[in-house]
């Protein structure tokens, strides 16, 4: 049996998601006591899903952050923003942290030749608000051992996902994978309608 922590919200399955028609987002706020960042997502979330990368904020004793995606003109900083600092300017992702309790609130690509350009990756877990999309998949679940999981778990941390509802890949879900693929079609003139 694995001694992993997958996510609190996930190791007991995926019960505290009762995603909501017609949801219109909420509040994210950081872990401080007081002086929270907060920052407004004004839409649902899509692709939300459990990521095992290295460079993803988790909670602490956690082998997976739950991410997703949201337009980026959805998404405000509406309180505190002066504590938000960007852990890797040169990263892809520009993850939006707080200096003082460190969870990351959003990330959001620059790049506008990439893919995913408009939209930024929000950790809904930092909401209070009920109604956020459900995780449906887990991505890069390999990277957990580049994090001190040791590879003889992984067979077992592949059973649990798989157990509560979540494919595991060791990339994106295919249908994130085509749009990356798409993007650099189109970028080499090569892509087919």
């Amino acid at each position: 049996m694995t001694t992993t922590k997958l996510h609190p919200r996930l190791d007991n399955g995926i019960t505290d998601y009762p995603e909501v028609k017609d949801f219109a987002g909420g509040t994210l706020k950081c872990l401080c006591e007081s002086n929270r960042v907060e920052v407004k997502v004004d839409a649902q979330t899509l692709h939300n899903h459990a990521c095992g990368c290295s460079k993803c904020w988790k909670p602490e004793g956690a082998d997976f952050s739950l991410v997703a995606v949201v337009p980026r003109d959805k998404v405000h900083v509406i309180s505190n923003g002066d504590k938000l600092e960007i852990v890797d300017e040169t990263a892809t992702i520009q993850r939006h942290f707080c200096k003082e309790c460190k969870a990351h609130l959003f990330g959001r690509i620059e790049n506008k030749d990439h893919a995913f350009y408009g939209l930024d990756f929000v950790h809904t877990e930092l909401s209070e608000d009920k109604g956020w999309s459900a995780p449906q998949f887990a991505a890069f679940v390999s990277s957990v051992i580049e994090t001190g999981t040791a590879p003889s778990q992984m067979a077992d941390i592949r059973k649990e996902l798989n157990n509560i509802g979540l494919p595991t890949y060791d990339v994106l879900s295919p249908e994130l994978m085509d749009l990356l693929a798409a993007k650099t079609a189109e970028l080499n003139g090569t892509l087919q309608e």
